[in-house]
């Protein structure tokens, strides 16, 4: 499996996202998500929430001692954004960037080489939940986005709670709040548009988990979860990303990415009247599409849940 960097963040568990899990063959799947191609959307946008990730890292140091962190891993590292990132935050552990993606695997090697830190950054590529046993012991291990690809989540706790060492420390990144970036009233249609489109995701979200092998219908109640597994929670923070208007262009074109990669899997779920405003919103030619708007801004918060073993 593979993660949203968002991310995710951003919630961007968007249709044509995430890292190789066993569910991405089979491209009749509306819900089929090709990883690879969207390397450098996913860098660009662990890029644009890095700070918040290096809010998260920093939290996470005054949970669990630096020196007391050996290995860790970045459970659905995408290409590695995280990875580097708690290398930097543990400057004695050795960071393994977990993937399906071999593509993403070799961006996370390049991304650590670019930062002096190629020999602290190791690549292992496995699909999970097949594969728990090669990820070895961990010290921390660091899954954003990445737990609800695996059918079933309870299990899949509990593999990570048997492979953390005593004292270690899990950091969960699931839930917050779905990414915002237009007015309620964007001009044309009916007010609220980015909020049906939330809602039609939403739909698509539960499909995608229904259609997981060995999918369970499960509550989100990860700091439930967490203790089922053994762990003792350890708190939880939410860490917010906040652009306001106008957005720089490295963010416009992310946003751009966004309700394109949103607009044919999700158009079967709206009416005609939103399905017509969406396409506006994509038309580069019309001032008021997300190519142009200077109203666009980009808000999201990502909840990270942590827990630790003994």
């Amino acid at each position: 499996m593979t993660h949203d960097t968002h991310g995710h963040d951003d919630r961007e568990h968007a249709p044509g996202h995430h890292h190789g899990h066993d569910h991405k063959g089979g491209h009749h799947h509306a819900t089929h998500l090709d990883w690879a191609a969207m390397a450098p959307l996913l860098e660009r946008q662990a890029d644009i929430h890095s700070p918040l990730y290096t809010r998260a890292a920093h939290w996470l140091g005054e949970l669990v001692p630096a020196v007391g962190v050996r290995r860790a891993l970045d459970v659905g590292s995408g290409p590695g954004v995280i990875s580097v990132l708690l290398a930097e935050a543990f400057p004695l552990a050795e960071v393994v960037a977990v993937d399906a993606s071999p593509e993403l695997l070799e961006r996370a090697l390049g991304r650590a080489e670019a930062k002096g830190l190629a020999g602290r950054v190791t690549t292992l590529r496995a699909e999970l939940p097949a594969d728990f046993d090669a990820l070895g012991e961990a010290d921390l291990i660091w899954a954003g986005n990445s737990t609800h690809h695996i059918g079933d989540q309870r299990a899949a706790l509990a593999s990570f709670a048997g492979l953390l060492r005593p004292g270690g420390l899990i950091a969960l990144v699931e839930g917050g709040l779905y990414a915002r970036h237009l007015p309620a009233n964007i001009g044309f249609g009916r007010p609220g548009l980015e909020t049906r489109i939330e809602a039609a995701h939403a739909d698509w979200f539960a499909q995608m988990r229904a259609e997981l092998p060995d999918s369970k219908d499960e509550a989100d109640d990860w700091r439930g979860l967490l203790a089922a597994a053994g762990l003792t929670p350890s708190g939880t923070r939410t860490f917010l990303t906040d652009v306001p208007a106008p957005v720089p262009a490295l963010h416009r074109e992310q946003i751009v990415a966004h309700f394109t990669r949103l607009r044919e899997p999700l158009s079967e779920r709206l009416d005609a009247e939103d399905r017509a405003s969406f396409d506006r919103l994509l038309d580069p030619a019309d001032p008021l599409s997300v190519h142009h708007r200077t109203d666009l801004f980009m808000l999201s918060a990502s909840t990270v849940h942590t827990a630790r073993k003994g």
